[in-house]
């Protein structure tokens, strides 16, 4: 189908969309950009970003993190050609130690790197990585278990990622019931906007700019019918009318100043006809 992927930022409080963007990629590399704008609409980075899984990367994790905002963004399942031959092996069993900077297998073995960085290919895109290994694994009693290869030994590939990666599963582990929240906060809008109104669909035909205008006026639609539905439509009306005064008032006071300066601009250049009048001293009592 062709279509465009719509990325939305939802309060939690209100289920208000504060932002929306459309693009033309998948959601693997949308978070970062996504919460870097969400800061600066808030003001500040003092939140929890809930996303699913399909925006688990490293490298927005990092973003996110770096920014100072608690990530809870769940975790894909192990693929069945990453799994240990027993489960009981797999990654997510062996420990790290920050203070020996090492993992540690089930069978208390430590596995160490040698320090070197390697490139890796990864999601149309290259990242660092660090392997570590042991020697134990020669004479381990349980290495069919743990490798698919045990004459090779078990091989573990740390990305430059994974201390992001590692904080995130902590606090997805720590706060599931947060991360609950998530579909009765982001898919409460597109349930009423799909569902209640029809909008299943938006142009696409005309370009990415065009759908953009499209989703937007969707989406401040529903934060008007939203609004209403929070604080009542008498008050409504009175903060619209409020903004209206204020409005006419701006606009009057533009208008004012645009009124000023082609009067000017006008005088300006009748003067500069002149060549007999001193025009630095006329700018000066304009001015003046």
């Amino acid at each position: 189908e062709v279509g465009y992927n719509i990325q939305t930022t939802v309060d939690a409080e209100h289920c208000l969309p504060i932002d929306y963007k459309v693009t033309n990629e998948n959601d693997s590399k949308a978070m970062g950009d996504m919460l870097v704008r969400a800061s600066e609409i808030i003001g500040n980075t003092s939140f929890t970003a809930l996303y699913d899984k399909g925006y688990h990367t490293g490298s927005e994790l990092k973003t996110a993190q770096d920014l100072g905002i608690e990530t809870i963004v769940a975790i894909p399942e192990t693929p069945s050609s990453c799994s240990a031959p027993d489960t009981a092996y797999n990654l997510s069993e062996f420990k790290f130690s920050y203070d020996e900077y090492c993992y540690i297998c089930p069978q208390g073995q430590k596995l160490t790197t040698n320090g070197s960085w390697y490139k890796k290919d990864h999601r149309n895109s290259s990242i660092r990585i660090q392997r570590f290994r042991t020697k134990a694994c020669k004479n381990c009693p349980v290495a069919n278990l743990c490798t698919r290869n045990p004459k090779r030994g078990r091989v573990i590939e740390r990305s430059e990622f994974t201390p992001y990666i590692e904080v995130n599963r902590k606090n997805t582990e720590e706060k599931q019931h947060i991360y609950k929240r998530r579909q009765s906060i982001v898919e409460h809008p597109y349930g009423i906007i799909k569902r209640q109104w029809g909008f299943y669909y938006i142009m696409t035909k005309c370009g990415m700019d065009h759908a953009a205008a499209d989703a937007g006026l969707i989406f401040t639609a529903f934060n008007l019918r939203r609004i209403i539905n929070i604080i009542g439509f008498d008050k409504f009306r009175s903060v619209l009318e409020l903004f209206i005064c204020l409005f006419k008032a701006f606009f009057g006071d533009l208008r004012a100043a645009f009124r000023i300066y082609t009067e000017f601009l006008s005088l300006n250049k009748i003067i500069s006809l002149n060549p007999f009048h001193e025009e630095k001293t006329w700018q000066r009592k304009v001015f003046s």
